[in-house]
């Protein structure tokens, strides 16, 4: 299978004169299309989409609209543009060049990283095969179809590393991230998060705002790395991430809206029988996002953070803005952990708690978000307010993977979680309830009851605009 590298496959690495990496990707691309009309979208393949597509990485072409059937959709391969003067801003490594071909020292563990981003991306599109079938509007379903193939391009990007800069294990390694699928009990993908189900418009809005923005801060701590490819593919992908974030964000934000103009019409705080979701549940599904997504920055005390970072392969988020010396030999930071019944806080060694750093990063960034879906509320008059849960409540990775806590933070025994846990999660007569609401709505400009309308718009077209073409 030839293909065009120009047409097919845009890009800015050169691809037309590599041979070698061609051969690779010829051998990889029908395998990805096979992925893609197996696991990808459910019965969308026919579908005119209208799609953002990135065809460069200036200002003017990295977000070209266009109706697209999305197995024609064209995944590019993107780097932001070299700096040939970049110096390494941390660890052992901090002032050399950046590296422009992989260590063989390191070989492994930036392999290891490499491949375990790479997972997340086919990891959610499979978790959202099915969402399509009971999309709210056509505004929404093309926003999950964008954000569908979007995943694809970050798969492509972490491919075309792995392919390009790690020879046959790098070509093994890209089979597998076709051969590992969500959920399976065989072959599952590497990070828990992503082999729970999303089974309804409510997780996908809940995914999109809380481990979407697990992969901001991962690929922002993957774009500060010493490898220097590796860095500019992440810089790229975080222009992407962005409009995830914003699809989840703006959902949940819509969900919030369109349950309080219920509660102010029919005066009544139990919006359920009026086709509206309550505001209660909203803060049972916020609490089990938030604290599987938490499980994705790993061990609060890490070895393997702290070698990543000595020896400059992930930094921390925006890394050169941080006001210290950027080893971390003889500095600390401050961690929450257990001391008998307690948590408290303690000073440990700022390279062991590169991780807790980051998620405590993460977790401002995710208040900040909740803060304003309260401010909906309050402006619809209600007192009712969204809080995150602490952190070591439902945890099953860390410090408090141990314990059970309750969303204050509090310590509790088996008994008191096995009586109140459902208070604080989604219960299946809640999930049952949501996936209820669930009802397809696919002409354009109409929009199902359980949310509100978007405000902004999409390339300057309105919300009646005809977003996906069904033939």
């Amino acid at each position: 299978m030839n293909i065009n590298y120009s047409e097919k496959i845009p890009n800015n690495v050169d691809l037309s004169s590599d041979r070698r990496l061609q051969r690779a990707l010829e051998q990889w691309q029908p395998k990805f299309l096979e992925w893609w009309d197996e696991l990808g979208p459910d019965k969308s393949s026919e579908l005119d989409v209208y799609l953002r597509t990135a065809i460069s990485v200036e200002k003017e072409g990295w977000a070209h609209f266009d109706y697209v059937k999305m197995p024609e959709y064209r995944w590019g391969i993107f780097l932001t543009p070299s700096d040939p003067n970049r110096t390494i801003d941390f660890g052992i490594h901090k002032g050399q060049p950046a590296w422009q071909e992989v260590p063989g020292e390191y070989r492994s563990e930036l392999r290891r990283l490499i491949v375990t981003q790479g997972d997340t991306e086919p990891a959610s599109v499979e978790q959202q095969r099915y969402l399509g079938k009971t999309c709210p509007s056509l505004y929404d379903l093309r926003n999950l179809f964008q954000v569908n193939v979007e995943e694809g391009r970050h798969l492509w990007a972490m491919v075309y590393l792995l392919q390009a800069y790690f020879g046959r294990d790098g070509r093994e390694e890209a089979e597998a991230m076709l051969e590992r699928h969500s959920g399976d009990q065989d072959k599952p993908r590497i990070l828990d998060a992503f082999n729970e189900e999303t089974p309804d418009w409510l997780s996908f809005f809940m995914f999109t705002f809380f481990t979407d923005r697990d992969g901001k801060f991962q690929l922002a701590s993957l774009a500060e790395s010493a490898f220097d490819p590796l860095s500019r593919s992440c810089r790229f992908m975080l222009t992407e991430e962005a409009h995830h974030m914003f699809v989840g964000e703006s959902g949940v934000g819509r969900i919030v809206q369109r349950t309080c103009d219920l509660m102010n019409q029919h005066k009544t705080d139990d919006v359920r029988e009026q086709g509206g979701i309550d505001l209660p549940t909203l803060q049972k599904y916020l609490n089990f996002h938030f604290s599987v997504s938490a499980d994705l920055f790993g061990q609060e005390i890490s070895t393997n953070a702290a070698t990543y970072y000595n020896t400059s392969l992930k930094g921390r988020m925006a890394e050169a803005k941080i006001d210290d010396n950027h080893l971390l030999h003889d500095t600390s930071y401050p961690v929450l952990e257990l001391s008998g019944d307690k948590i408290i806080k303690t000073d440990c060694p700022a390279l062991n708690a590169v991780n807790e750093r980051l998620r405590d990063d993460y977790i401002e960034d995710c208040d900040l978000g909740v803060r304003r879906w309260n401010k909906i509320i309050e402006n619809s008059g209600h007192d009712f307010r969204f809080k995150l849960p602490h952190r070591a409540f439902n945890r099953n990775i860390g410090h408090f993977s141990t314990i059970h806590a309750d969303p204050e933070g509090n310590i509790i025994t088996q008994d008191e979680w096995d009586r109140k846990h459902l208070e604080w999660l989604p219960s299946q007569e809640d999930r049952t309830f949501v996936q209820s609401l669930m009802q397809p709505v696919t002409e354009p400009g109409e929009i199902a009851g359980w949310i509100a309308p978007p405000k902004g718009k999409i390339n300057r077209q309105s919300f009646e605009f005809e977003f996906v073409c069904f033939n």
